[in-house]
């Protein structure tokens, strides 16, 4: 391949009830990061039905281009129809990268993207990088099972594409009123072209506990030892007013159901605390929780490489620790709540 022909960095952006979606903009970041190190243009792709409008959003999270197709068979996402555009798009101005969320649909789409082109996907990616003289992007994820990072390099196709997980990029501020270059294509695509057809949305009623939005999580491990010493961190948790985590082995245990799981494999999660309690510090459990804005490490261990990640750590017993903060923290939660009453 001629890869002189292919410049720039592109995002594929989600569109989730009329906004764009939060993992689109936590990669205008890191393609912002990856664009400026290589001097291109970073570009973002809007496929959809009356999405032109969320251009502005795009422009000021940091791109120079959006390319949007608006046309009313992309009201649903489908596979087919949206590979179609992207495919169309990405083979008319050809990019050298293309990033997209790893969610249901950014995943969906990338593998069919990557088949039909074709070229190489990193799955999953955690950190994201790129060699300035040679736009090698270097995609870093855990691999076996979360022991080691490797980095995924494509260095005989182009595009290169990667999914990266929600949580782990940091979107950049948006500068209102930034706007940029609006490139409007379509593709003459009808609905009996499409093989699958969307009948009916049904939204979830399930009440399951959304650790990833939740400002205080305390998490725990096998350290804890028995389902019973696990019900410490449901204690603490409840106290301070968060969410519980676990570790992998806690869910592979059957101690708590697969959604409060923190890790690869799991939820990755940004809170203002994590109160990691038993937990060794593999690196399956570390890229969940990394960009946590503090991180608490309470284990017996004191060479668990969790205490190279935190900013502070306790070494002892968490069946000694864990009654003495939940006594200190409600009764310092009670007079606060005193306080306040006093105040009103």
């Amino acid at each position: 391949m001629n890869f002189e022909e292919y410049s720039g960095v592109w995002v594929f952006i989600e569109e989730q009830e009329g906004s764009v979606a939060q993992v689109s903009l936590e990669l205008l970041g890191a393609g912002r990061r990856l664009a400026d190190k290589r001097g291109v243009a970073l570009g973002g792709v809007l496929i959809g039905d009356n999405v032109k409008s969320l251009a502005k959003t795009v422009f000021e999270h940091g791109a120079d281009v959006v390319y949007v197709y608006d046309q009313e068979i992309f009201t649903h996402y489908r596979t087919e129809s949206f590979m179609k555009a992207l495919l169309h798009c990405s083979e008319t101005h050809k990019p050298e990268i293309i990033l997209f969320g790893a969610t249901s649909n950014g995943k969906d789409l990338a593998s069919a993207v990557a088949t039909d082109l074709p070229t190489g996907l990193t799955a999953d990616t955690t950190e994201l990088d790129v060699e300035e003289d040679t736009g090698l992007l270097l995609a870093s994820r855990p691999a076996f099972g979360g022991n080691i990072m490797a980095t995924i390099l494509c260095k005989k196709y182009r595009p290169q594409m990667a999914t990266v997980r929600p949580k782990v990029m940091q979107a950049l501020t948006p500068e209102p009123g930034r706007t940029g270059r609006l490139v409007e294509e379509s593709i003459d695509l009808r609905e009996q072209d499409i093989r699958t057809q969307v009948l009916e949305i049904v939204k979830s009623t399930t009440k399951k506990v959304r650790i990833d939005e939740a400002d205080i999580i305390v998490a725990g491990g096998k350290g804890l030892g028995s389902a019973e010493g696990f019900n410490l961190i449901h204690q603490l948790a409840n106290t301070v007013g968060g969410a519980v985590g676990a570790s992998r082995d806690v869910v592979e245990a059957g101690w708590i159901e697969h959604h409060h799981q923190v890790g690869q494999t799991g939820v990755t999660v940004t809170p203002k605390i994590y109160i990691a309690v038993g937990i060794s510090g593999a690196i399956q459990h570390l890229v969940g929780m990394k960009n946590s804005g503090m991180i608490i490490a309470i284990n017996k261990d004191p060479n668990a490489a969790i205490f190279e990640a935190c900013h502070y750590g306790i070494v002892g017993d968490a069946f000694e620790i864990l009654p003495l903060l939940i006594k200190e923290f409600g009764k310092a939660l009670s007079m606060e709540e005193v306080d306040h009453v006093r105040e009103v």
